[in-house]
């Protein structure tokens, strides 16, 4: 189990997706501690005393490799306070704080799986997806919704991936033209997994729909994963 560490960063890059979607690249001042795709960081915009207390912080999935010691890359929507701050105040050169590595939000690269994703709640998924090899065993399904076809922050990502390693698939889902995700849609190409785990991230609405989706289903909930950021 790695340890967790509280590390100071400086902002390298801010990119603006629209409609108040974010992806902030950070630079760690020493090398990020080995954590496992699917972990999540506490991130602090005011100044840390190492005999203080830690500041007020929000969590967020590490969108980075985890072989990448040397960055650390989150995408957020703004949601509330915290995030508004980070909007206002995210900008290259401020200075942050990083506490990590925390969650047990971890797919399993030896079973079948189902990703369910909705917005940034692809972040959860993506250092699983950077770290696939084309020799991947398992077969690995992802659905990945998104409000507008901008919002695929991590669609190249995807579809790269689902290029480069035969056992990955995905589908991209438009709110706007095909509406919100749901299992029907999945059903066909999921029935034909071994005995797959679902793994849900998103939205709070979207995970109990889901969930009562798959439940309607026959799935049990000893295979269904949920990722409550919000």
């Amino acid at each position: 189990m790695a340890v967790v560490r509280k590390i100071p960063c400086v902002v390298r890059a801010v990119t603006d997706h629209g409609e108040r979607v974010y992806t902030v690249e950070l630079e760690p001042a020493v090398a990020v501690p080995r954590f496992k795709p699917g972990q999540f960081l506490h991130l602090a915009l005011d100044a840390y005393e190492p005999d203080g207390f830690w500041p007020e912080s929000r969590v967020f999935s590490i969108a980075s490799s985890s072989t990448d010691r040397g960055r650390l890359t989150i995408t957020y929507a703004v949601k509330g306070a915290f995030t508004t701050r980070m909007e206002g105040e995210l900008t290259e050169g401020v200075a942050v704080w990083a506490k990590l590595p925390y969650g047990e939000f971890v797919v399993d690269p030896a079973r079948d799986a189902v990703l369910f994703a909705g917005g940034t709640g692809i972040t959860a998924f993506t250092a699983f997806l950077r770290a696939l090899e084309p020799a991947q065993a398992s077969r690995v399904l992802l659905f990945y919704g998104a409000r507008t076809p901008d919002l695929f922050v991590y669609g190249p990502l995807a579809r790269a991936r689902a290029r480069e390693v035969p056992a990955f698939t995905c589908s991209l889902v438009c709110e706007e033209v095909h509406g919100r995700l749901r299992v029907d849609a999945a059903w066909e190409a999921s029935a034909m997994l071994v005995d797959p785990v679902f793994y849900l991230s998103g939205p709070p609405p979207m995970l109990v729909a889901l969930t009562v989706q798959l439940r309607g289903r026959g799935v049990s909930h000893d295979v269904i994963r949920t990722d409550a950021w919000e």
